[in-house]
């Protein structure tokens, strides 16, 4: 499965078929943990108890019960609950995961996931209080057995009555199977994947916002001559200066201003190096976490060489994960401040170059976008809070058990509130550029007509500001712009081919 492949299902609802392959190698998996159950094999979750209690065996007649229990037990988050499209991805990596053939489970199970995503089942679920993402699992799951709640429109109904509604029928856990659905890093890597679709997505929105300044406020484009880029190591950083000159390829205003000044402020001559480092960033990141999402992070292991062994390590450990997602952050920071500061530039009077204070029709009587700029600015130092290493911080749990703990649930919660924190920031650039393109002296020439484009879209939705209005809905609309692809996709028709990243 791809990123895209994976949003689409998350975000838009795309349908999960499980192939004959897939049903296939879940069955002789499922057939090996019923032989080793009847062998009363010494197996961790099967015949024991979990975390501590793996000193405990269990019989046979309580393996059902030792199943369900375990998904009860971790139902234990709080806070707000997690939200739809978080709730989709946790089960799609549980599908991804526990289908690769290796973690015993039966196919019924992974079936009823599987229809609950394509039948829209959105189980209750808080999403605060979990070191991995077990808690949260829990609550999610228990709306498999008909337990737990679920979202009925906007009801919270039972468990039971959510897949009846639908004509589905919950299942009862058996041996391994309440592990299974507990275990891994599904929940947090779900996130994770979610934030670098949404992170990748505002870089490349952020190239196209970064060469619309170069525009409105006379940057020389030779802050972005593909003989300066030549001469750093970092083909993301002299992708992006090649996706500006791109973009602006037939401007007017870039060409006039090519001799402007001997040199731009760094908010413009820097964005090739501080877009292009963030997106180094997301790529390491990305190999990460695509190897994750094709990986079985199950335990114990079921393997099915000879007469069968169960493997007990550590494949849950959430340690790619949450370090990624740390770093995610770090690399939407860097992009988000000097994103903040050409908006900066742009409404203050002092350092735009001419325009009217904020930017506003009357300036005194109008504020324009003053308040805009101090939105971005507080979004920053929220993205700056988020920064914190979740992954650097350890506490030890299961009466020290499990002592080493990754934290990578709330590194990948992070990760998203902060890729959504940037697509606004951005948002708000783009509302701020697309004003002053209205407000651009003729005799500069005219725009590119990739950049043009973009203000014509944003016009669409986001009409002619005349006087001061409530700025809530505009900036929602081009939010909603940027959240989509829509501003790249626009880009990328006009020019006629992908934005490097």
């Amino acid at each position: 499965m791809t990123l895209v492949e994976f949003i689409a299902i998350v975000r838009y609802n795309s349908k999960v078929v499980l192939t004959p392959e897939y049903v296939e190698r879940v069955k002789k998996s499922r057939t090996l943990v019923e032989k080793f159950l009847n062998e009363n094999r010494a197996i961790y979750g099967l015949t024991t108890g979990f975390g501590d209690n793996v000193r405990k065996v269990i019989p046979q007649s309580e393996a059902e019960r030792l199943q369900r229990n375990i998904i009860r037990s971790h139902a234990v988050s709080v806070g707000e609950p997690l939200s739809e499209e978080g709730v989709r991805a946790l089960w799609l990596m549980q599908l991804l995961s526990l289908g690769r053939g290796y973690s015993g489970i039966r196919p019924d199970v992974l079936t009823l996931i599987a229809e609950c995503l394509n039948r829209k089942v959105y189980p209750y679920a808080p999403s605060e209080g979990s070191i991995q993402n077990l808690p949260v699992e829990g609550y999610v799951n228990l709306v498999l057995m008909g337990e737990g709640q679920a979202w009925l429109g906007n009801q919270l109904v039972t468990g039971h009555e959510a897949l009846k509604s639908v004509g589905l029928d919950p299942l009862s856990p058996a041996c391994k199977e309440g592990l299974c659905l507990t275990n891994g890093i599904n929940g947090a890597e779900g996130l994770a994947l979610i934030a670098l679709h949404d992170s990748i997505l505002a870089a490349q929105t952020a190239d196209i916002s970064g060469a619309m300044a170069f525009e409105v406020l006379r940057g020389t484009l030779l802050g972005c001559d593909y003989r300066l880029h030549s001469l750093k190591e970092h083909p993301e950083q002299a992708g992006c200066a090649a996706n500006i000159r791109l973009i602006l390829s037939d401007s007017e205003i870039a060409a006039n201003s090519m001799y402007h000044r001997v040199q731009d402020p760094y908010v413009i001559r820097c964005i090739p190096h501080v877009h292009g480092a963030a997106k180094r960033f997301m790529k390491d990141v990305s190999i990460s976490l695509i190897r994750e999402m094709l990986s079985c992070n199950d335990n114990p292991i079921v393997w099915p060489d000879g007469n069968g062994e169960g493997l007990m390590g550590s494949n849950f450990d959430g340690t790619y994960v949450g370090a990624g997602s740390d770093i995610l952050c770090m690399a939407c920071a860097n992009i988000a401040k000097i994103s903040e500061r050409r908006t900066d530039k742009l409404t203050n009077q002092s350092l735009s170059g001419g325009y009217p204070a904020f930017l506003a029709d009357k300036p005194g009587v109008d504020n324009g976008y003053m308040i805009a700029q101090y939105t971005a600015s507080a979004l920053v130092n929220e993205i700056r809070g988020l920064c914190i290493p979740a992954t650097s911080d350890s506490v030890p749990v299961s009466a020290n058990w499990e002592d080493p703990i990754s934290m990578a649930w709330w590194a990948a919660m992070k990760a998203v509130h902060v890729a959504c924190k940037l697509q606004y920031v951005i948002a708000i650039e783009l509302m701020t550029m697309s004003r002053a393109f209205d407000l651009t002296r003729v005799e500069y020439g005219h725009f590119s007509s990739a950049t043009q484009s973009v203000h014509d879209k944003i016009r669409e939705v986001v009409p002619y500001i005349k006087g001061d209005r409530y700025l809530g809905p505009d900036i929602e609309a081009i939010y909603s712009m940027v959240k989509n692809g829509d501003i790249v996709k626009n880009v990328q028709a006009r020019i006629g081919t992908t934005l490097a990243f």
